[in-house]
């Protein structure tokens, strides 16, 4: 009858086990990588994206301002410890999987009551012939300890595994960061070189409208003209002088955006303002939609993330299942420091091993598992959102620089016609042949027009550098 119990309590012990094994059912899915086959019917895998920044820009200023940055910049360097801390949680997990080595030292003294069961029983007991325990009773001991939990599941090396993937992906993040810094540097220099030619064309309509109000007031005093258009030219001269002082607090702040970019406290940015007249955006090679899952540090992240996040699922999987652990001991002890050499009277050791299965109430595990795999999920999604926000900033940008170029002809063209205007307009007024207003018009519309070209130029470079940023270049 008692062996048919200890069958019966075995059986339900393997029953119970066997059910802890059990794993709920996740909802599964697979994610989607594909993207169109080209930009523009262009099967050329040639990209710029392979293209270093040192040979994509050319501008010996910018060159240097970007090169700064990639060592002062305080984000940056906030990323790369970022990036330690990412491979020092590597050394952690591995640590888990590997057997625990420790060294047990200690000393201490013990007194208990005679009439206790300790005490009696240390009373009649001779440790040699005419000899009791010492009282107080001392205790020394040296020895290691050893434990280890055997990694049958693969639990404690997905989760190394896991962090390598993480680990990874804060490379690739800091690769992003990169690319991001480039860009940023370079369209606000860019910017910077817009605003000094709009100041440089404010100061030289500044001189242009005072010399045509001079002549004006000389007309007025010859009876030719009202003093209403002698004001009328002076509000104009005002208001253009008024609006220098705005584009030199532009200037401004744009340095200080680019030195905290650098790392640096505010300084002059070196330029060279004269050549914006002469930039023309470097022709960009797209290669094809497919190789953004190569050269973007963030789809590349993504991935490296959903990597990982698929590991925790099998991590929180062998928690179901039973762990194995083993734990050890070796070393001497004993009462008096005279007996700790004394072999094998002082020698201790011990080995022992456990196995530990949840069986009830399991449903902390549960929740575990799920949320692992809800974040599996969420990682699925991001990787094929940063895939799909990829290929459309491309495709915005490539369709932007054709845009952006029949637009600049245009401005081109209306500027060059604004300027014969302006200058018919002057004669005409000078051989009172055209009213005052006519030439203030003339004036405005073609200061506006010189602005709006130069804010054309300045968003062509600014684009280019965005298709370069897009396709994943900038950050090798």
């Amino acid at each position: 009858m008692r062996n048919r119990r200890k069958i019966y309590f075995g059986v339900l012990l393997v029953g119970l086990a066997i059910s802890s094994c059990k794993t709920p059912d996740l909802i599964k899915r697979d994610v989607n990588t594909t993207v169109p086959v080209s930009y523009k019917d262009s099967q050329d895998t040639v990209t710029s994206a392979n293209q270093v920044w040192k040979q994509f820009f050319k501008d010996p200023h910018l060159l240097a301002l970007i090169d700064t940055a990639l060592h002062n910049n305080q984000e940056l360097n906030i990323t790369l410890q970022e990036i330690e801390v990412a491979r020092n949680e590597i050394r952690a997990r591995k640590g888990e999987y590997l057997p625990f080595v420790g060294l047990n030292a200690g000393a201490g003294v013990d007194k208990v009551g005679r009439y206790t069961r300790k005490g009696a029983l240390e009373a009649t007991t001779e440790i040699e012939p005419g000899k009791e325990f010492p009282e107080p009773l001392q205790d020394y001991l040296f020895g290691f300890h050893v434990s280890w939990e055997l990694d049958i599941w693969k639990k404690l090396r997905n989760a190394r595994k896991s962090a390598v993937s993480r680990y990874l992906g804060t490379v690739e993040g800091k690769n992003f960061m990169v690319t991001n810094l480039v860009a940023e540097i370079a369209n606000s220099y860019y910017e910077l070189l817009a605003l000094d030619n709009q100041l440089r064309i404010l100061q030289r309509n500044i001189e242009i409208q005072s010399n045509a109000l001079e002549l004006v007031r000389v007309q007025k005093q010859a009876a030719r003209v009202t003093e209403l258009a002698v004001k009328r030219f002076e509000a104009q001269v005002l208001n253009t002088r008024g609006r220098q002082y705005e584009i030199k607090q532009q200037i401004v702040e744009t340095e200080n955006r680019i030195n905290f970019l650098v790392g640096r406290f505010s300084g002059r940015i070196d330029r060279d303002s004269q050549s914006f007249d002469s930039l023309q955006p470097v022709e960009i090679q797209t290669g094809i939609p497919s190789q953004l899952l190569g050269n973007r540090p963030d789809i590349r992240q993504a991935e490296m993330e959903l990597a990982a996040s698929k590991l925790d699922v099998k991590v929180a999987r062998a928690s179901f299942y039973p762990s194995v652990g083993i734990s050890a001991d070796l070393g001497i002890q004993a009462f008096n420091p005279a007996y700790l050499l004394k072999s094998p009277e002082s020698i201790l050791y011990s080995l022992a091993g456990d196995l530990v299965a949840p069986l009830i109430n399991r449903n902390g595990i549960k929740a575990d598992y799920y949320s692992a795999n809800a974040k599996q999920l969420q990682a699925m999604f991001a990787y094929e959102q940063r895939i799909l926000n990829a290929y459309l900033e491309v495709a915005n940008q490539l369709s932007k620089i054709e845009n952006l170029e029949k637009s600049y002809d245009l401005k081109n063209k209306e500027v060059q016609a604004l300027t014969e205007s302006t200058e018919i307009s002057n004669k005409l007024f000078t051989s009172a042949r055209a009213d005052y207003m006519e030439v203030l018009l003339t004036q405005r519309e073609a200061l506006e027009s010189r602005f709006d070209l130069i804010e054309i130029r300045k968003q062509q470079m600014n684009t280019m550098v965005n298709v370069y940023k897009s396709l994943g270049g900038g950050w090798r």
